[in-house]
């Protein structure tokens, strides 16, 4: 069954790709704009998770983060939030939140951190991520391939960890922008070619095939109607 998300937050850009995100990784998600609906949804619905904006219309987020602990809700809140001065992120901890994370963010690590608030106590976490003879080491951010060490910058390496995670995937334009980037990206941008340019200059020929009109996978090579 999929884990249930109530996300809690006023800007429809940022909800509207949080949603699509969760959803395609497997959660299912319900919204609320401001805090009395968020504080009427998560009495009503059974939720795993909720995620919290603090700068709400109505009411402010920690005084919602406070009713729900008031009201012996026990679910994993993940704060998303615009404020980063470090009373706010004490004063959301110490106030019951799980988990504080700034915006702007990558949705990657969003992900990650609402994946560790849901895992089961006998899940073992996973470091290295193994995918088309490529070996990516999370801890000590390292890349392999066929016993090489593969130099990667920031920005590649979160790329290619994307293209593990999704391996045999076709991943288009927009979801790698997303992915990668954050929501706050330029859809016209063709930063994502030049990206995969990048790689695949790092990587054996043929891991990172293209798809005219989708856009790319990771594989192994000889994929029939690749490139």
């Amino acid at each position: 069954m999929s884990h249930r998300i109530l996300l809690v937050d006023d800007e429809p850009r940022l909800s509207s790709f949080l949603v699509k995100g969760l959803k395609s990784n497997g959660f299912a998600v319900s919204t609320a704009e401001d805090g009395a609906s968020a504080l009427a949804k998560a009495d009503d619905a059974n939720f795993d998770l909720i995620i919290l904006d603090l700068g709400l219309p109505d009411i402010d987020g920690l005084d919602v983060l406070a009713e729900l602990r008031r009201r012996e809700v026990k679910m994993p809140v993940v704060i998303l939030s615009a404020r980063d001065e470090l009373r706010d992120k004490v004063g959301g901890l110490e106030g019951g939140a799980d988990d504080y994370l700034t915006k702007p963010f990558r949705f990657e690590e969003l992900l990650a951190r609402i994946r560790v608030r849901l895992r089961e106590p006998a899940e073992p976490e996973t470091t290295v991520l193994e995918a088309a003879g490529v070996e990516l080491d999370l801890l000590s951010r390292t890349a392999s391939c066929e016993g090489k060490t593969i130099e990667l910058t920031a920005r590649e390496f979160t790329m290619l960890e994307t293209f593990m995670r999704h391996e045999g995937q076709v991943l288009s334009r927009e979801q790698l922008l997303s992915h990668v980037w954050g929501y706050d990206y330029d859809p016209g941008s063709n930063v994502v070619d030049v990206y995969v340019a990048y790689l695949r200059r790092k990587l054996p020929e043929g891991r990172i095939q293209t798809l005219r009109g989708m856009g790319y996978r990771l594989s192994e090579p000889e994929v029939p109607g690749a490139r």
